[in-house]
């Protein structure tokens, strides 16, 4: 029988490693070969708790102890650094990234190049809003914008946005104000239309962590509490997104119209920024003038 290398429970043979593949993936794969070979360049035995077998004749870490750190064969690592054609589960790759001493950002491009979907990080990263990010949302005031997280948990919410659209200290929640908010929904114009968008919206971005409980808790929440969640939610629609238009009769002002804009912060995963604009030609600019009590808004479009 052949020699073999155990990787995650499969035995693979010494004697035939894997077919190179289709040119359809090669670029890949030489991006993940170069990426494996630099971060294993940067490494010392002495950073990772091994002995120094002496002298080398290039720099860091040998693929047979990057293979012993991961636990997995040799000739199996060498393949994959290689970039032969083969699969990594994403327990091997997580024990490559221990490994290597990679970062999160340098994980989820490893899970990439290996043609993996990267795993969603944990809610210790929606990290608190930092006082640029609310210095940005005070200067787009009187105009209203929030950041809220994955779960439509506002985060942070400037004063026009509480002033145009109602929340108040109890509002903790963009999809549970949107039906629970009695104040929000009596000002929102066109609710009954926009309500199905919503909820498509919210089951596009669950789907994203389909192993996140925390979803689940909120769902089941919604579900209790809102008899047209419910409704709505049962028809299993899902929506990508686009543009958005919010329209509000303010009971001070009158119509105040807006082109809604959600921005992903990277540096901040899961949190994103989402700004209403004024809708040109509305006439809004002047009515939030006047209910914010701030200097007129320049014309925008």
């Amino acid at each position: 029988m052949a020699a073999t290398d155990i990787v995650g429970g499969m035995a693979l043979p010494k004697s035939s490693p894997p077919a190179t593949g289709t040119a359809a993936g090669g670029r890949r794969r030489d991006e993940l070969r170069d990426f494996l070979r630099t971060r294993r360049a940067r490494l010392s035995p002495a950073d990772v708790g091994m002995p120094d077998a002496g002298r080398r004749r290039t720099p860091g870490l040998r693929r047979e102890e990057v293979a012993v750190l991961a636990g997995v064969g040799v000739s199996w690592y060498t393949w994959l650094e290689q970039g032969r054609d083969i699969r990594a589960s994403e327990a091997v790759l997580d024990a490559i990234a221990r490994a290597l001493r990679l970062d999160d950002a340098e994980r989820e491009h490893l899970y990439l190049l290996a043609g993996l979907n990267p795993p969603a990080r944990g809610g210790d990263d929606l990290a608190a809003v930092p006082p640029e990010l609310r210095r940005v949302l005070e200067s787009w005031s009187p105009r209203p914008g929030y950041v809220r997280d994955r779960y439509w948990n506002f985060v942070a919410i400037n004063d026009a946005a509480r002033a145009v659209f109602g929340y108040g200290d109890d509002d903790r929640n963009c999809l549970m104000s949107f039906f629970t908010n009695t104040r929000y929904r009596s000002v929102h114009s066109h609710w009954d239309a926009a309500a199905p968008g919503v909820v498509a919206r919210f089951r596009a971005d669950a789907a994203r962590y389909p192993d996140d409980p925390a979803f689940g808790r909120l769902i089941e929440e919604m579900l209790a509490g809102s008899e047209e969640f419910a409704g709505l939610w049962a028809r299993h629609e899902v929506s990508s997104g686009g543009p958005v238009v919010k329209a509000v009769e303010h009971p001070e002002v009158g119509a105040l119209v807006f082109e809604s804009t959600l921005l992903p912060l990277p540096d901040r995963p899961g949190l994103n920024l989402v700004l209403h604009n004024p809708k040109p030609g509305s006439g809004t600019e002047a009515r939030l003038e006047r209910l914010m009590g701030g200097p007129r808004l320049a014309e925008t479009g």
